[in-house]
């Protein structure tokens, strides 16, 4: 196939490529140039920002098998993109998110669940709060552009080698540290991930397949204490987990999700009722490598990557000691 990638050289994107190629596609790049341009030196490269439409242009001429969007966030430039290339391309993948959802994280998610909708859909101000409304817009301009040919993927976590969030590589990187680690609520706490490389696979099949719809993409439920116990199992760490209850966490004003990956506050209300439901993915043929492939890979990748832009979002040493003192404090006082 012949296949255009916008995106494809920071975490989906370069696995995508990588898939891609070793089946044999054809691949154009569409990025800005700015992440990681020396990747990939034998597909084409058309460097450009998709939200000016003289970049655009560049690919007038051009026709794709599909094409797959993995840095769509905004509804504006995810038009420009989608208008272009409709009537160019057999298929317009989109990477969405579970975050579409009005309700996550709630029970049962699954792709029929009402999406959110935000207050002012002209803002172009990207945050937690306008995120998921965001990408449910342009979700809706893919659909407008390819209404018959459009494959709209919504994730959950992605997470394994080259992330750059840190949103599960702390855990993994922390238990390998040893000493004793701070941990949200309890053991049975739920996280819910998927591994970019089983995404990406099951991506590719799902574009050569010439499949179309919304689908959930989205890992099995898995208790935080299960995780980390795989941590210390890759790394072969002496690290002893102190789990801290949610409420003294926000008391300390731990952030959720970021100091302190995957911890969502209320999730252990919700246990498996909460989970991403993916049943129409895996009818599909998405399928999971083990938690421990994720970890070890991870590990590997974290100590070969550079340290100097790690680490800006989770809990520093300093601030772990400090909540650890505090929760022991309390907790024997």
């Amino acid at each position: 196939m012949n296949i255009l990638i916008l995106g494809g050289t920071l975490f989906l994107g370069r696995h995508l490529v990588e898939v891609a190629q070793k089946r044999g596609h054809s691949l154009t790049l569409f990025h800005r140039g700015k992440t990681n341009p020396e990747l990939f030196p034998d597909v084409v490269h058309v460097f450009g920002d998709r939200s000016d439409g003289d970049a655009l242009a560049q690919l007038e001429g051009h026709t794709f098998d599909a094409v797959i969007d993995t840095c769509g966030y905004l509804p504006r430039v995810v038009q420009k993109s989608a208008q272009k290339l409709a009537g160019r391309a057999g298929c317009y993948c989109f990477i969405s998110t579970v975050s579409v959802y009005a309700n996550w994280p709630g029970a049962g998610t699954d792709e029929d669940s009402p999406v959110a909708i935000l207050e002012d859909p002209a803002t172009e101000e990207l945050t937690g709060a306008t995120y998921g409304g965001l990408k449910a817009l342009c979700e809706q301009e893919v659909l407008a552009a390819f209404p018959e040919q459009a494959l709209i993927i919504r994730p959950g976590l992605i997470v394994g080698p080259h992330d750059p969030s840190d949103r599960f590589t702390y855990w993994p990187h922390r238990i390998a540290q040893g000493r004793e680690v701070l941990a949200p609520g309890s053991p049975e706490l739920p996280t819910q991930w998927i591994d970019v490389r089983d995404l990406a696979e099951w991506t590719m099949q799902m574009v050569e397949g010439g499949r179309t719809g919304v689908f959930n993409a989205d890992g099995p439920v898995v208790g935080l204490g299960q995780l980390l116990s795989t941590c210390v199992l890759a790394s072969g760490s002496n690290a002893q987990v102190t789990y801290a209850s949610e409420a003294f966490l926000q008391e300390q004003e731990v952030q959720p999700w970021l100091e302190l990956p995957l911890w969502i506050p209320g999730m252990m209300d919700l246990k498996e009722s909460g989970a991403t439901r993916t049943q129409r993915a895996h009818l599909a043929g998405l399928k999971y490598r083990t938690a421990l492939e994720t970890v070890r890979d991870t590990l590997v990748w974290d100590s070969q990557r550079p340290q100097e832009n790690a680490w800006k979002n989770t809990l520093t040493p300093e601030k772990e000691a400090t909540v650890l003192a505090a929760w022991k404090s309390s907790t024997t006082g």
